[in-house]
């Protein structure tokens, strides 16, 4: 029985990663200054996009789910013909279509996927889920992670599909947006209040840069900085710690939305990183893909880790 994973754009991991485990991510489109781009995780073309300037503040940037029937035509011919089961992690559905057009596509697929496997020579039944990750960013690439760690221990589909379905609940998330008037009009775009336009004029007359954290996108501000390095630190800090008292899952995932020689210019990385090898822990470090940098901003920082509950503040 071959099990396959499938992801959205809005999934953040690094790209040797998703290869390594024949991720298969899902596209989402970019529409920026009114010209369309596919985002499909290709490396080559994110950094393009962040050395273009192309995500910058200054340029017209939105994201659009494809549509049932482009989502249908892409299951039907690259899924139901090279696997026997199929998980679809959607971003979390408060936040985008994906999940209800996922869905809608599944149902069609599963009422005529016969003849595209008979076609491809591919013998006995074909099932599919799709899940909402309630996630976004880095939280949802963990979840990939932990749900490719459990295809590649067996387990059975229905075992498979309970346990993605609980363990999205024990993620947490730490987000540092690197400008909160960006969030805040693409919010406003959205139809999304979540960001006040009051705190979008604070962070952005006092240089105020918070650090949101929570489980998925139920997140809160538990601290505020007065620049980006000390709310790196904090976020370092409190991953460092987190690692160091056990995990639920053997990943860190962290996605930024920098170039590269910024990312590895990043305080406590890698403090960070020694104790992940210590640990026995992988970090995930990845590029924000395009959809998520249009979504969060360009410049910011996402950070995943499962763990039992506990407070930003126990470690501190």
């Amino acid at each position: 029985m071959r099990v396959g994973l499938i992801v959205d754009s809005a999934c953040d991991l690094p790209y040797e990663f998703a290869r390594k485990h024949d991720l298969f991510v899902l596209p989402v489109t970019a529409i920026i200054d009114g010209q369309t781009y596919i985002d499909n995780h290709d490396p080559v073309r994110t950094q393009e996009f962040y050395q273009s300037g192309l995500l910058d503040k200054g340029h017209q940037a939105e994201t659009e789910a494809f549509s049932a029937e482009q989502i249908h035509d892409l299951f039907m011919e690259k899924i139901v013909t090279e696997f026997d089961v199929a998980i679809c992690e959607t971003v979390t559905r408060s936040r985008s279509l994906i999940y209800q057009n996922a869905s809608e596509a599944m149902n069609s697929v599963m009422a005529h996927y016969e003849e595209a496997r008979k076609a491809a020579g591919r013998d006995g039944k074909f099932s599919m889920r799709v899940i909402d990750s309630k996630q976004i960013f880095a939280g949802q690439g963990l979840l990939a992670a932990h749900t490719l760690k459990l295809i590649g221990q067996k387990v059975s589909k229905n075992a498979l599909r309970h346990e993605v379905e609980t363990f999205t609940d024990k993620i947490y998330t730490c987000v540092i947006p690197r400008d909160l008037h960006y969030i805040r009009e693409r919010a406003r775009r959205r139809g999304d209040k979540s960001v006040s336009a009051v705190a979008a004029f604070l962070g952005k007359a006092l240089n105020i840069i918070p650090v949101i954290f929570g489980q998925g996108v139920e997140g809160k501000p538990v601290a505020k900085t007065r620049n980006f390095d000390m709310a790196v630190e904090k976020v370092m800090n409190y991953a460092v710690a987190r690692v160091e008292a056990g995990l639920l899952t053997p990943y860190v995932s962290l996605s930024c939305g920098l170039s590269w020689t910024e990312i590895e210019d990043l305080p406590g990385l890698n403090r960070l990183r020694d104790a992940c090898e210590q640990n026995g822990v992988e970090l995930l470090l990845s590029q924000m893909g395009i959809t998520s940098a249009i979504y969060v901003g360009p410049g910011s920082i996402c950070l995943a880790l499962a763990a039992e509950p506990h407070e930003f503040s126990d470690f501190q």
